[in-house]
């Protein structure tokens, strides 16, 4: 089935076309060629002799390229169809495509081929709000080898410069070529786009890049080694092997290289809004894919300590030892007409920070690393303890200070009505979710035992469990709603509970703060009728007043949500739940390819019989990606335990045997075996 959003990305670049390989930039799709949160092609639309052409077929051949098979004319016209035309198109560092045109007549032909350029080099923040206003200068140059696109506004200036290998005529609007073809002969040329990005003192950003490599090869290459060096997973369940492969290839797709940074690469969090580097999702995916692809962790926690905040900054919500939200290069960072250069309004990421540093070392038995980035953990638990607490009560709340452009909701459920009242009212600032409470006591056990262990401070390993203590307790006395027998999904600034039954409380498990005897019934919920679909746990309850199954945080399936709510539930005991949740989104995953989507609708699996798409979603997107990785962690048992890899595996039924082999970590490589029962419907199905 033709699509008119055909994706094809390499890290820092990415391109949004029609099912026939044109870019042409409307109001309602992100179309276009984007490098460094700008659209370097706004248009780039081929015709034949003044025609333009249909898609026959199309061939997402990997994530970094495609190919297009073209006709002129309508559909109609397909049968009588004298001319092929094949675009091959390919980014990593650049922007590449070769034009082929084969002549099937009996008789010579004479064509105009052109190809209509430009670019309006929107900032992707205007592109998303669908205001593109342009106060700089947008120019075209056209010269006799080349079209060089512009725009400048001081000195900030991005150009898109075309050249050709075959003979072409340019124009400001394009270039053109005239090409006589004799019968079944064919003619070629390669189009290579050059994007220039120039920042103060007129340095191209992009030399601070280090690609994939600009060609093909390297390309296949890189992610070959990439395939290579991941756990190799067997299986009788009919997709579940497919739907790790699909994520294995996004995951290497989505690795981003930051500007500036010797080239290292973490996980952007996703297409096509969010192609750059996210504290919060970075480290969330990092988490998930720790056992496959344990590289990213350490680059990303490197990367994040190096950009952590030093001093108070309104504008961009800065405090010391505050870790980023969200890191952006466009015009309306650079002018600084909204904040992400960087932006660090969001609360979760700092003690997740700390979190994924003991992670990555359980695993990988980095302490070199645990030292390097002591300064940075340290400073990263006073802000939670010193800057995080705006009402003085030993928690973690949030309140924007840049009230023009800032984020109102600093937690992953940052949508402005995510948070309300059972009523359906929303709260004043500041606001406390039940997560960030959990993350908060997880990062305090976990700096524990790496300061006893690896900092050489045993007192301060001792005042951090007390402080873990004191806050499990409390925490335990003001979220817990006693009518309902689940945790409030937030505190106001009074105390008062927003008692709305969501899924955070699933996160609550796999931090650890949840009293066990109140666990069971935390579990109930989580795959009760109220929360679960049977695709997987809704962002919301069915029967709130605010609950929408296709609203964004307020009714939504969340794959990344559900993978962690999973590993909640093994690390308290409910592998059968925990199996459901996992056999549930794996099956949603078919009916995406594979490639599970950002959020889906939150409607009754009996209901749909099929995972209903949410139309804004971001696909491929780096923790729904890591989602899979997770979960097969979680169904086989997979943990770190003193320096082996623990393995208990509880597999849902239909799911067959699991071979993971080749799972790295301090233990060198080691593989994992498990054994569940068949469903013979399903393998027939």
């Amino acid at each position: 089935m033709p699509r008119s959003n055909i994706r094809i990305l390499d890290g820092n670049t990415f391109v949004v076309s029609e099912d026939t390989g044109d870019l042409e930039a409307t109001p309602s799709e992100p179309t276009g060629l984007f490098s460094l949160d700008t659209r370097f092609l706004s248009k780039w639309v081929l015709t034949v002799n003044g025609e333009r052409l249909n898609a026959l077929s199309y061939d997402d051949l990997q994530y970094y390229e495609a190919r297009f098979f073209l006709v002129p004319g309508m559909a109609t016209h397909y049968v009588d169809a004298k001319l092929s035309i094949i675009r091959e198109r390919a980014v990593g560092g650049s922007f590449r495509e070769k034009l082929i045109i084969l002549n099937h007549d009996e008789k010579p032909v004479d064509l105009e081929i052109r190809m209509d350029a430009g670019s309006d080099f929107a900032d992707l923040f205007q592109v998303k709000d669908e205001i593109v206003n342009k106060k700089g200068e947008i120019y075209a140059e056209a010269e006799t080898d080349r079209l060089r696109l512009g725009y400048r506004r001081g000195n900030f200036r991005r150009e898109t410069v075309v050249t050709s290998s075959a003979t072409a005529r340019y124009d400001k609007n394009g270039f053109a070529y005239s090409v006589h073809l004799e019968p079944n002969e064919q003619w070629a040329t390669d189009i290579e786009v050059q994007t220039i990005a120039v920042g103060p003192g007129g340095r191209d950003l992009r030399m601070g890049l280090t690609g994939h490599g600009p060609e093909r090869q390297a390309l296949q290459h890189d992610l070959e080694q990439w395939v290579k060096n991941a756990p190799k997973v067997n299986t009788e369940h009919p997709w579940l092997g497919s739907t790790y492969r699909r994520s294995l290839i996004d995951l290497a797709a989505l690795r981003y290289s930051p500007l500036s940074l010797g080239g290292q690469t973490l996980p952007a969090a996703g297409l096509p809004w969010f192609m750059t580097m996210f504290g919060r999702d970075s480290i969330l995916t990092s988490l998930q894919v720790l056992p496959f692809a344990p590289s990213l962790s350490k680059t990303t926690l490197r990367i994040l300590a190096a950009l952590q905040g030093t001093r108070f900054d309104d504008f961009r919500d800065e405090d010391p030892g505050r870790i980023l939200h969200e890191f952006r290069y466009g015009e309306t960072a650079a002018f600084e007409e909204q904040p992400h250069s960087p932006y660090y309004g969001t609360a979760d990421a700092t003690p997740l920070f700390v979190i994924l540093l003991d992670e990555y070392e359980k695993w990988s038995g980095d302490v070199a690393l645990v030292k390097e980035l002591e300064r940075e953990c340290r400073a990263a638990l006073r802000w939670v303890d010193d800057y995080a607490d705006l009402v003085g009560n030993g928690y973690i709340w949030y309140e924007r200070r840049n009230t023009d452009t800032g984020l109102e909701n600093q937690c992953w459920k940052d949508s402005w009505d995510s948070l309300h009242y059972r009523d359906g009212r929303l709260p004043g600032f500041p606001r406390a979710t039940c997560e960030l409470q959990g993350y908060a006591y997880d990062a305090k056990m976990r700096a524990a035992r790496m300061a006893r262990e690896f900092w050489g401070d045993p007192a301060f390993a001792d005042q951090l469990e007390r402080e873990a203590a004191q806050l499990k307790e409390r925490f335990n006395r003001d979220w817990w709603v006693a009518d309902g027998e689940y945790y409030a999904l937030a505190l106001d600034a009074e105390g008062r509970q927003l008692a709305v039954l969501s899924s955070n409380i699933g996160h609550l498990l796999w931090s650890g703060i949840v009293e066990h005897d109140r666990a069971a019934k935390i579990a109930e919920h989580l795959v009760g009728p109220r929360l679960f679909s049977g695709w997987g746990v809704r962002t919301l309850a069915e029967g709130e007043v605010r609950y929408n199954p296709i609203g964004y945080h307020n009714g939504t399936i969340w794959p990344f949500d559900n993978s962690f709510i999973a590993w909640g539930l093994r690390r308290y005991g409910f592998a059968e739940e925990a199996a459901t949740i996992a056999n549930g989104i794996l099956d949603a995953a078919r009916f995406f390819d594979g490639r599970l989507p950002e959020a889906f609708g939150g409607y009754d699996r009996e209901l749909t019989r099929f995972p209903v798409e949410y139309p804004t979603a971001c696909s491929p997107q780096a923790w729904s990606t890591g989602t899979p990785l997770l979960l097969i962690r979680t169904m086989l048992g997979l943990e770190p335990h003193e320096g082996h890899l623990s393995v208990d595996p509880r597999l849902p039924i239909g799911m067959g045997r699991i071979e993971v082999l080749d799972i790295p970590g301090r233990w060198g490589r080691v593989d994992a075996f498990a054994r569940g029962r068949l469903d013979m419907h399903q393998l027939t199905a």
